[in-house]
């Protein structure tokens, strides 16, 4: 869904130093917090609220739509990626894509908001925040929420990697357990017991290769994909195995509510499942009207979001969120990962003509 409008050129600060010096302080989930103290030194004003690595930072003068630009800290663990450098109009390094580049963007639109802000017809705000990349049961946003710092909100952009792209809502992810019992032998007699792993096999024929289910949302496509993730089962080469499980993952459309989408599982994989997490999809804020006044003044694409992330946890408590950010996704999460220098000033041009009035 193209949106139309111009990019103008902006002055743009050194973008790839800031995601460079980023990159070099090591954030893998957990370990935080030499990387939010960073941000406290690097940005211009004092946090409004602090809770550990969790950062408020909030410009607002009230009485003005309040955008706010959120990113997390944390990197996933590293893969022969560090330290950074910059090359090739790149800037290579561990989270230099998920999400450090997010975080350059963010602080120096802050260092450029006092000259943007007399002019501006909306209010700013800034959360920095750790543990995305872990479990959802780890997150510091649900203490954060309870502070009520956020609630005024017109548009939360959460600076994942987007390649530039509006990605709207995303799909909801369920982790799932299925188990069998049967009776052990030896192998030379497996007629004398019941083989767990061959009662698996029967029930996971009707799972393993299911298509994609494709569905439309506010005009835009949604995959929905059921995965074998894990199988396991057996205790020696000689024995009949009593005892098998599999765990299955399912991503499921944001017209779905978590109930419907628990029960559509059970009725792909059988009434056996068993739910030990789930992150509920997010609404597509695609009617919201900043969202058509960032499209339009940055003439960047509206495309659906076919993954997690933290704006569904945003939309749980009823804020329009998109995802919008440099970082390419073919590069978030990879050995070779990078973001480009041109792309980080592309985020930054988009996001202060935006911000202008």
């Amino acid at each position: 869904m193209p949106c139309s409008g111009q990019n103008p050129l902006v002055p743009q600060p050194d973008l790839a130093a800031t995601t460079l010096a980023l990159v070099n302080i090591h954030s893998p989930s957990g370990a935080e917090r030499a990387l939010a103290e960073h941000v406290v030194e690097t940005m211009p004003w004092e946090p409004a609220w602090r809770d550990g690595e969790t950062l408020w930072f909030d410009a607002s003068v009230g009485g003005r739509p309040l955008v706010v630009l959120a990113g997390h800290l944390d990197t996933v663990p590293a893969n022969d990626n560090v330290p950074g450098r910059i090359e090739n109009g790149a800037v290579h390094g561990l989270g230099a894509s998920d999400m450090k580049g997010g975080l350059a963007v963010m602080i120096e639109l802050a260092r450029a908001w006092e000259a943007l802000a007399p002019a501006s017809d909306l209010d700013l705000a800034l959360l920095f925040f750790p543990l995305e990349e872990v479990g959802l049961e780890l997150s510091p946003l649900p203490r954060f929420f309870d502070a009520g710092l956020i609630d005024r909100a017109a548009l939360v952009l959460v600076m994942e990697p987007t390649d530039n792209e509006v990605q709207v809502g995303c799909v909801g992810s369920i982790n799932a357990r299925l188990t069998w019992h049967g009776r052990s032998s030896h192998t030379a007699r497996p007629w004398l017991g019941v083989n767990a792993l061959d009662l698996a096999v029967a029930q996971l024929s009707g799972v393993a290769g299911l298509p994609p289910h494709d569905v439309e949302v506010e005009g835009l496509p949604f995959r929905e994909v059921l995965s074998i993730t894990r199988v396991a089962g057996g205790v020696a080469d000689n024995v009949v195995p009593d005892r098998a499980e599999a765990t299955l993952n399912f991503r499921y459309a944001p017209h779905r509510s978590p109930d419907d989408a628990e029960a559509r599982l059970r009725e792909l994989a059988g009434d056996s499942v068993d739910v030990y997490s789930h992150s509920p999809a997010a609404s597509v804020a695609v009617r919201n009207p900043l969202v058509t006044r960032l499209c339009e003044r940055a003439a960047v694409e509206v495309t659906p979001k076919q993954a997690w992330t933290p704006v569904a946890q945003f939309a749980q408590r009823g804020l329009d969120a998109v995802n919008f950010g440099p970082g390419a996704t073919r590069y978030a999460h990879a050995r070779d990962e990078q973001v480009e220098i041109a792309a980080l000033e592309r985020s930054f041009a988009a996001l202060r003509t935006f911000l202008s009035a």
